[in-house]
């Protein structure tokens, strides 16, 4: 099998996921992603908001609750991203979410999943969630993209996935372009669960592509609390700057 995948690789180089460069190999552990287009990547550094995970602009304290946190506490308990979402990573991820380039989740995904396995000690009562689409954007998109880095993430870290609980009950607008207030108000309600999963006790992780304000992650999480969730954690491929 090394012989057959050194002949193809020969044959059909593998190219960057972002940059779509031809690489000589498959680079070890983070999908098809080049080394230029991997060192641009730029990972959220502390100080930042130890509940939702925002960075703050200042970077001369310690991570501590945010303004926003402190006013009204979030309904999960954490949220965190491994990277901002500037540069090369706004590209890739708007390649699959408005491009339909849905391949690339597979570089995208084991970024995520190594990033998990340093923040989560335990699995157990663990269950791992993507956020939903409405069933009328999914026909659109063809995927849920959330959905398919969840498929790349629960075996890494040997975490059930369920991937039709949590639903969304209402076609809500996109979140870019709306302001803080506008974005609450977009998502609120729009979450439901079907089914008799039993969620008492258990820890969800919700995972997304992007974080802006939390608002969408803090809707969902407001839905599995009330379903007896002990614990959510929310977790995106990137985070947007101060916002």
């Amino acid at each position: 099998m090394n012989i057959l995948s050194s002949l193809l690789e020969i044959i059909y180089p593998p190219r960057c996921h972002i940059c779509m460069e031809f690489m000589d190999v498959h680079p070890v552990g983070r999908g098809d992603i080049c080394d230029e287009c991997f060192s641009n990547l730029i990972p959220l550094a502390h100080p930042y908001c130890s509940i939702c995970g925002e960075p703050f602009k200042s970077k001369v304290e310690e991570d501590h609750l945010c303004e926003k946190c402190i006013r009204r506490k979030p309904f999960y308990d954490e949220l965190r991203s491994p990277y901002l979402y500037e540069q090369d990573l706004m590209t890739a991820v708007q390649a699959i979410k408005y491009g339909g380039k849905s391949y690339i989740v597979k570089s995208m995904g084991p970024l995520l999943a190594d990033f998990a396995k340093e923040r989560i000690t335990s699995m157990e009562d663990m269950i791992i969630m993507p956020v939903p689409l409405h069933k009328k954007k999914l026909r659109q998109r063809g995927f849920n993209q959330s959905a398919l880095m969840v498929k790349e993430i629960s075996p890494v870290l040997d975490i059930e996935a369920d991937y039709f609980s949590l639903i969304r009950i209402r076609d809500t607008e996109t979140q870019a372009g709306l302001n803080l207030e506008q974005r609450r108000k977009n998502v609120k309600g729009a979450f439901d669960l079907r089914g008799e999963r039993n969620l008492k006790g258990k820890t969800v992780i919700l995972v997304d592509d992007v974080a802006t304000t939390g608002n969408t992650i803090n809707e969902c999480a407001k839905v599995l609390k009330k379903a007896g969730c002990e614990k959510v954690m929310g977790l995106t491929l990137a985070r947007t700057p101060a916002y």
